[in-house]
């Protein structure tokens, strides 16, 4: 087995638990997105994806940030500093959101076409672009940043089956399913929270 494919198969693996940490909102979730960027890094810079390859650094220094976030104690949960408390996307934030992405993804897009050999650079900066946006959105417990996920998950899918990497797209279309049972999920628990705080007043 050559190293591309063992990478392929090991990230795989750890994603797998990763999602199933992130469905549940376990904040261990933050521990595996430090251990699997870390094998993402060798697998994207051997198979060219060069602004995947810098994604998986934002990851690492990203998972640290989340695993502060969701530490951080609350009015609510004192006692509970792991208890994510789930929110809605503000509609304030959609605006300043989408002209951050279209900043970032242009960003992405001119240095991976001017300074790199890749030959996906609209692609891979926009996927890269989007899943800087929604790893913030996981950071701030935004219900929401599912579907951000969804979007990347199936762009993704394709985008490394074309580049010979099938592991890690079967890894993505399993993302892209479990997007859409994570949003259910994360919005129940969003009622759920809504429900209590009605009850108690």
């Amino acid at each position: 087995m050559d190293a591309l494919r063992f990478l392929d198969i090991l990230g795989f693996v750890v994603g797998l638990i990763y999602l199933w940490l992130e469905y549940r909102a376990s904040i261990y979730l933050w521990i595996a997105s430090i251990v699997m960027p870390a094998i993402d890094m060798v697998l994207y810079y051997k198979a060219g994806l060069y602004a995947d390859f810098g994604m998986a650094i934002y990851y690492c220094l990203a998972a640290l940030y989340g695993w502060v976030m969701w530490r951080r104690k609350t009015p609510e949960a004192p006692e509970a500093p792991s208890s994510p408390q789930i929110t809605r996307f503000p509609i304030r934030l959609i605006l300043p959101t989408a002209v951050a992405l279209a900043a970032i993804w242009f960003a992405i897009w001119w240095l991976l076409a001017a300074h790199t050999n890749s030959t996906v650079p609209i692609t891979d900066a926009f996927t890269t672009a989007l899943s800087i946006v929604a790893l913030w959105a996981l950071a701030q417990k935004y219900a929401e940043q599912w579907l951000l996920w969804l979007v990347v998950d199936l762009i993704c899918c394709a985008l490394y089956v074309y580049k010979g990497i099938p592991f890690k797209a079967c890894i993505y279309a399993i993302y892209t399913l479990f997007a859409v049972f994570g949003y259910r999920k994360w919005l129940g628990m969003v009622k759920l929270r809504e429900d209590d705080a009605v009850g108690i007043r």
